[in-house]
C-alpha cells in the first residue's frame, strides 16, 4: 500500500510539470491558468512550538498568535467515575472545560494521559499518587507498589491486575468514540511509566508488576492501532523498553514519536538519536507525527535552543528538519533572550507542513491545482483544496515534503475563492498556502 501511495504521488508530481503550452501534462487544452495570490505568514494548525496551557493563558497577549497548540497531562481518574454492568462511567466535564479554554485562544490540544508522575500532588494532594481510577484501586487484590524515587515519591500502577489491563485499552476506545472528530484535539501521546514516557528510572523496573509486561504492551499497541483515529504518538524510549523494535507487526503500526529531551547536549550520536533510528527507521514520520519537548537536562536548554547560532552545535531549524518535527513543547523559552514572540513564530513556522500552489487552472466546469508540500512533514489528518466551499475528492493528508499533487475541484475558480479546508482544525484556524500567479 505504501509503494502504491508513493507511485500515485510520483505520477501526480509528473503531471504538474508544465508543457510547452504552460499547462501541466495531463490537463487538456480546455484549461487555462488562473491568477492567484497567497502567503503562509503564520504558524499552521497542528504545528509549531507548544506551551503548557497555564503558560499559554498567562502569555496569550504576546504569544497567542505565535502558537497553534497547547499541552497538558490528563488524568484518567478525573474523568472516570466508576463501572456499571461492565460499562465504564465517565464525566468528561473537566476535560471539556480544558479543551474549551484552549480553543478560546484559537489553539488545539496535545493530550497525554498518564498514571505515574514522581512527586506530583495533582491527584489527591499527596505526592506521587497514581491517576488510576478509584474503582480499580478499590478492587480486592489490587496493590500498588511504592518507591522513594529520586524525582519524588512515586506509587506505581499494579500491572498484575486484569481490570487495569482491560481498562487501559477500553479507555482509549471510549475516548476515541467521543473525541475522534473533535477539532480541539490535534494529537494524543500514549505510554507507560513515569510521565507516560515509556521508562522508569531511579526505581527498579519490574515488568508485569510496576510496568506492563512485553506481552501486554504488544496487546495494547495492537489494540490502539485499531481503535484510536486521532493521530497518536509514543515515546522514543519505547525503542529501549518495549517489544516494538523486535516485532515486525508493531513496527508496521502508524504511530508517531515524541522525544522529551530533544536537543540536549548528547542527543546526537547517542541514546536519543539511536532510539529515533531504531523505532523510526528514518521513515516513520511519513505516516506518524513527530514531536516532543525541548530538553530539561540543564536549566538553560529551553532558554537557549532558539539561539539562531544554535545550541550544542545544532540549530533548531537543523534539528527539526532532521527529525521532521511537527510540534515541540518549549514552555520555558518565552521571555528569554532568544524566546521572543517573533522568534517563537519563526521557529514554529519551521515545523510541519507548508503548502504552496504551484499552478492553478480552470475550464468551464472544473478547477485544477498543483499543490506542493514545501514543509518538513506531512499533514496527518484530511485536508482538501476547495473552491467556494466545494472540496476536491483528493486529500492532502500524507503529501510528503517536496512532493506535488494535482487535484481537481468540480467548481470553477475566479482565483479569489480557493481555500484549504479541514474538519480537524478549529473554525478560527486557517490552513494557508503560498501562491503568486498574476
Amino acid at each position: 500500500m505504501r509503494y502504491f501511495s508513493l507511485l500515485l504521488l510520483a505520477l501526480a508530481a509528473a503531471a504538474c510539470v508544465p508543457t510547452e503550452k504552460n499547462l501541466p501534462s495531463g490537463l487538456d487544452d480546455s484549461f487555462a491558468p488562473v491568477a492567484i495570490q497567497g502567503k503562509v505568514d503564520a504558524v499552521q494548525p497542528s504545528t509549531g512550538l507548544v506551551l503548557w496551557s497555564e503558560n499559554a493563558s498567562n502569555r496569550n497577549a504576546a504569544y497567542g498568535k505565535t502558537i497553534s497548540l497547547e499541552y497538558a497531562y490528563c488524568l484518567p481518574c478525573k474523568v472516570v467515575t466508576g463501572k456499571d454492568n461492565g460499562v465504564i462511567r465517565y464525566d468528561w466535564s473537566s476535560f471539556n472545560s480544558w479543551l474549551k479554554d484552549v480553543a478560546s485562544r484559537g489553539h488545539q490540544a496535545v493530550v497525554r494521559f498518564r498514571y505515574e508522575y514522581p512527586g506530583e500532588r495533582s491527584v489527591d494532594g499527596n505526592p506521587g499518587t497514581t491517576a488510576v481510577p478509584d474503582y480499580i484501586k478499590a478492587l480486592p487484590g489490587y496493590q500498588e507498589t511504592f518507591y522513594e524515587n529520586e524525582d519524588g515519591p512515586t506509587w506505581y500502577a499494579d500491572w498484575t491486575n486484569d481490570e487495569l489491563q482491560w481498562f487501559t485499552k477500553q479507555f482509549y476506545a471510549d475516548f476515541n468514540a467521543v473525541y475522534k472528530n473533535d477539532p480541539r484535539i490535534a494529537f494524543v501521546e500514549v505510554g507507560f511509566g513515569h510521565w507516560s514516557e515509556y521508562h522508569i528510572y531511579g526505581t527498579p523496573l519490574r515488568p508485569g508488576v510496576n510496568f506492563p509486561s512485553a506481552a501486554y504492551q504488544k496487546e495494547f499497541l495492537s489494540y490502539l492501532a485499531g481503535v484510536l483515529e486521532i493521530p497518536w504518538l509514543i515515546s522514543i524510549d519505547a525503542a529501549d523498553s518495549s517489544p516494538v523494535v523486535g516485532d515486525a507487526s508493531l513496527m508496521a503500526l502508524t504511530f508517531g514519536l515524541f522525544d522529551d529531551s530533544f536537543m540536549h547536549k548528547e542527543h546526537e550520536g547517542d541514546y536519543n538519536e539511536n532510539c529515533w533510528n531504531a523505532i523510526g527507521k528514518g521513515t516513520r514520520w511519513q505516516t506518524g507525527a513527530c514531536g516532543g519537548e525541548i530538553s530539561y537536562y540543564t536549566s538553560a536548554d529551553q532558554k537557549n535552543f532558539l539561539n539562531p547560532a544554535g545550541m550544542y552545535g545544532v540549530t533548531w531549524e537543523q534539528a527539526s528538519s532532521k527529525y521532521h518535527i511537527s510540534f515541540m513543547i518549549a514552555n520555558d523559552a518565552p521571555g528569554g533572550q532568544y524566546g521572543t514572540a517573533e522568534r517563537f513564530k519563526e521557529a514554529g513556522m519551521a515545523c510541519g507542513y507548508h503548502f504552496a500552489l504551484t499552478g492553478l487552472y480552470a475550464n468551464d466546469s472544473q478547477t485544477a491545482a498543483c499543490v506542493t508540500n514545501a514543509g518538513i512533514a506531512p499533514i496527518y489528518r484530511d485536508a482538501f483544496l476547495a473552491v467556494d466551499g466545494v472540496r476536491s475528492n483528493t486529500s492532502l493528508k500524507g503529501l510528503l515534503p517536496g512532493d506535488t499533487l494535482l487535484v481537481y475541484v468540480n467548481k470553477v475558480t475566479n482565483g479569489h475563492d480557493v481555500t484549504i479546508e479541514s474538519d480537524y482544525i478549529l473554525p478560527t484556524q486557517t490552513i494557508q498556502f503560498d501562491a503568486d500567479f498574476r
